[in-house]
């Protein structure tokens, strides 16, 4: 499967061209279609903007591109924190849009993150719509509404929340794939199985694990969940414990690896950022431009490029 989706998502995209475009996606099922076949997108995603805004930028993505052959990359757009969205709005938006037009003009697919654990309906249906407009039919787009609901939000809430925003969406672009969260930093997932959004159309359901806390259990309620005929789409993942420091459990990592082959689930890697703890991909002297060295890579940054190599 991996092989296969690799080679398919290359086919698709025209990675290595600038010209290249890419395919609308669509959801079939639980199955994620891009030109009426079925597609397994492996990217990465960068870190919070207002933490690392070095890295947001063409270059970087380029490299990503061609260098590590990712299909797609996840501007994390931070919305509190400092310097987040709700304090500088026009700086994210900016550096977010850096991030798409570097992956459109690479000829790759790129999640719009509203990186919040919190529902912030009225401003998240404000910025979605706004993009949509100005992305109106770019078939590159992807839109993830919320990161990750904490576990203070309930599945009514998010769901009430998920139906406002995408309807901001779907006013401009009734086409464009949205990826809608659930509570419990995205592991709920069962509870959006069990009552999932209707009408809305062409959606995909977030599930976010990092494997040295995550194992057996979320895996099981994911299986039960894709059963139940719920699409996944796994927008954030990584190998360290969830707060992302810890050591890298490379053994539940290929477990979930396997998993998500086997169910033909798309994942991105989290995340581009040089903070000083495992998850980060980047040592604090590596360059905001791309095209790294080994030696500017952690033990992590060089487990997701090996991960994304094409299969010979």
């Amino acid at each position: 499967m991996r092989t296969l989706g690799h080679i398919l998502c290359c086919l698709l995209l025209g990675v290595g061209s600038a010209k290249a475009q890419v395919a609308p996606l669509r959801v079939v099922g639980t199955t994620l279609t891009a030109a009426g076949k079925p597609v397994v997108l492996q990217g990465i995603s960068y870190g919070w903007h207002n933490l690392w805004p070095r890295f947001y930028n063409a270059a970087t993505v380029r490299t990503f591109a061609h260098d590590w052959h990712a299909g797609a990359v996840r501007a994390a757009m931070g919305i509190e924190l400092d310097g987040g969205w709700l304090e500088e709005p026009g700086r994210a938006e900016r550096l977010v849009r850096r991030v798409v037009d570097a992956a459109i003009g690479e000829g790759i697919y790129a999640i719009v993150d509203w990186h919040c654990h919190r529902l912030l309906p009225d401003q998240a249906a404000d910025f979605f719509g706004r993009m949509a407009r100005t992305y109106r039919g770019v078939p590159n787009l992807i839109y993830e509404i919320c990161n990750e609901p904490d576990d203070t939000c309930t599945w009514p809430q998010v769901k009430a929340y998920a139906e406002r925003v995408i309807a901001a969406i779907r006013r401009e672009d009734p086409e464009a794939l949205v990826l809608v969260g659930s509570p419990h930093w995205d592991q709920d997932v069962h509870l959006a199985a069990a009552d999932p959004l209707e009408g809305a159309g062409n959606i995909m359901y977030t599930l976010h694990f990092y494997a040295a806390t995550h194992r057996d259990e979320l895996r099981s309620r994911a299986a039960q969940a894709l059963a139940a005929g719920l699409p996944l789409f796994v927008s954030e993942c990584g190998a360290s414990e969830a707060d992302g420091n810890g050591t890298l459990d490379t053994a539940s990592w290929e477990a979930w690896q396997g998993w998500m082959r086997s169910n033909g689930i798309s994942w991105l890697a989290w995340a581009v950022g040089d903070k000083a703890e495992t998850s980060a991909m980047l040592r604090p002297d590596a360059s905001s431009r791309g095209a790294w060295s080994q030696a500017e890579l952690t033990p992590w940054g060089k487990r997701a490029l090996e991960e994304l190599k094409p299969a010979n």
